[in-house]
């Protein structure tokens, strides 16, 4: 409880922080002015550019969190993310489809709704091409396949539009931003996120159950199936729907669970939430690093710098991971 309590607080202050800097960095007043209203045009700034920006930050880093943290807990594997499953890069390849296609536009509501297919199609295929029990490499392997194949996928979508600017700008897109984003943005893929994250939340003690292993759980009264189809619903209904309106955002969900569990005990239920509030932190910070480092052209995108962080992170456990198994095979 004490973690949550100061991740939320730390959460808080990079909400304001992030509310407060950009082209035009506020001070206290200035922002404590916007937020009341009293200054119109420093409120518009704030309301209309800043703020849909930080709570998309807030709610998709969180559903990563939360996500990696239920899918590490499912298949009790420490190198279990989102990303890992090929979950963003279907969920991409579904948002892609949809606009390049000319199906919908960008703030459709069917952009959404083809992430969560990509990324339920993506999930569930990995889980039965791995099994049950599968070890890492075949989890690892499995999910180079489908991501390999969503984001081959993602590129004959793009060569085949026949609209160059459009595929320039989905292009972008895929590397994963926050930048003009709206409170339409939100109502799209909000209650997708939301949803997706109760479904998750909701069962927290079969997962607490399900760390004693698969049958262990079934002869405690959880319905593995069960579970398993609630888990990817609900990872495939917030990653989708994030991916869909910020494009691909990386190993958060591998990373915050990481950060928080040693912290709280290796049980999943009390993963979750630490897990939630750590990945919001996470990716608010990384906003906030994309706005303060200066370019000379395009500006930083989001993605590219979780992807920067979460990949040495990645190859640390990885590592860790070999060392503890050549120091099992020398027992």
């Amino acid at each position: 409880m004490r973690l949550s309590a100061s991740l939320a607080a730390l959460l808080l202050v990079l909400a304001a922080l992030s509310l407060a800097v950009g082209t035009t960095d506020f001070t206290v007043d200035q922002l404590l002015a916007a937020l009341t209203g009293n200054d119109e045009r420093l409120a518009l700034i704030v309301y209309e550019i800043r703020l849909p920006r930080t709570l998309l930050a807030i709610l998709i880093g969180g559903s990563l969190g939360l996500g990696g943290a239920a899918l590490q807990g499912l298949v009790r594997n420490p190198l279990a993310s989102p990303s890992l499953f090929g979950a963003p890069s279907a969920a991409a390849l579904g948002a892609v489809i949809v606009i390049s296609s000319g199906i919908a536009g960008a703030l459709s509501f069917a952009l959404p709704v083809a992430g969560m297919v990509g990324a339920l199609a993506s999930v569930g295929a990995l889980m039965l091409l791995a099994g049950r029990n599968a070890p890492i490499i075949v989890l690892l392997l499995a999910g180079l396949v489908l991501s390999s194949f969503a984001a081959a996928g993602t590129s004959l979508a793009l060569n085949l539009s026949p609209n160059p600017f459009a595929a320039l700008e989905v292009a972008f897109w895929l590397l994963g931003s926050l930048e003009d984003r709206s409170f339409q943005h939100i109502w799209m893929a909000g209650p997708f996120i939301v949803v997706g994250s109760v479904f998750i939340a909701t069962q927290a003690r079969a997962l607490k159950v399900m760390s004693l292993g698969e049958d262990t759980a079934t002869s405690l009264g959880v319905n593995v199936r069960r579970l398993r189809l609630v888990l990817i619903g609900g990872v495939a209904m917030a990653v989708g729907a994030g991916v869909s309106v910020a494009g691909t955002v990386g190993f958060i969900g591998l990373v915050a669970p990481h950060l928080v569990r040693p912290l709280v005990g290796y049980d999943p239920a009390r993963v979750l939430l630490p897990a939630t509030l750590a990945g919001s932190c996470l990716l608010l910070a990384a906003d906030l690093l994309v706005r303060i480092v200066p370019t000379s052209g395009e500006p930083l995108k989001v993605g590219v710098v979780t992807a920067l962080v979460g990949a040495p992170f990645f190859l640390g456990l990885v590592l860790r991971e070999r060392r503890a198994l050549a120091g099992r095979a020398t027992l």
